[in-house]
């Protein structure tokens, strides 16, 4: 079977080494190409983008030379889910190749009121560090280091105000496959997750047990689910 390529989209305050365990567990065919946002990681210098349309277009720009010859899909979970969406569309806008399917985990449909409810890049300090342990995807060590916290603090605030920020723009179905899974114990209603299906004329919607961050106590399913799908498709 011909290589495909993933892009890999990072959650809220993830860097481009946030799915190195997906790697271990890819089939030989799937190449895994994780994307960074700026400000961290291998892009410590440049600025914090707060607006996830710009973010979109910065990622477009890293990715676009490199799908017009190959085939390839998007996965993203939480924050980077509702990235994947939007660069989906901006391959569309543009006229190249689309992506094989769009894996999208951990998060409501982009058109969720509930989304910009949230205001968590406005909290207090603590009231910031309490949310984080809730959402239990901040090691301890980091929530109880001053010195790691005045590091990931903004990171996270960026990404959090990017994604809360979002206005959503009604737009024709994409002709692309979705593959929504989301955990069982997220704070999220069913509602609100069904709502992807506004967006494709094509979406299957996956329950896992577990959390927000799910994804990293399922990994060989995610990856089992995401090669027979690719499978189909290539």
């Amino acid at each position: 079977m011909r290589t495909i390529n993933l892009f890999c989209l990072p959650f809220a305050g993830g860097n481009k080494y946030s799915y190195r365990e997906y790697e271990k567990y890819a089939p030989p065919f799937l190449n895994i190409i994780p994307l960074e946002y700026p400000g961290r990681g291998g892009r410590m210098g440049e600025a914090f983008i707060y607006d996830m349309h710009q973010l979109a277009e910065d990622l477009y720009e890293k990715i676009r030379y490199r799908t017009d010859g190959n085939d390839y899909a998007i996965y993203g979970h939480s924050m980077g889910a509702l990235v994947a969406y939007l660069l989906a569309k901006k391959m569309i806008v543009f006229n190249h190749r689309l992506p094989l399917h769009l894996f999208l985990t951990g998060t409501v449909g982009p058109s969720a009121i509930s989304r910009s409810l949230k205001k968590r890049h406005l909290l207090p300090k603590n009231e910031f560090i309490e949310e984080l342990r809730v959402l239990d995807g901040s090691p301890q060590e980091v929530l109880e280091n001053e010195e790691l916290l005045a590091f990931f603090e903004p990171v996270l605030r960026a990404d959090f105000k990017a994604s809360e920020t979002y206005q959503h723009k009604a737009s024709m179905k994409l002709n692309i496959p979705m593959t929504v899974i989301t955990g069982d114990k997220e704070d999220m209603t069913e509602e609100d997750i069904l709502l992807w299906a506004n967006e494709s004329s094509e979406t299957e919607f996956i329950k896992m047990t577990g959390s927000h961050f799910f994804i990293f106590s399922h990994i060989p399913e995610i990856m089992g689910i995401i090669k027979n799908k690719l499978i189909r498709q290539g």
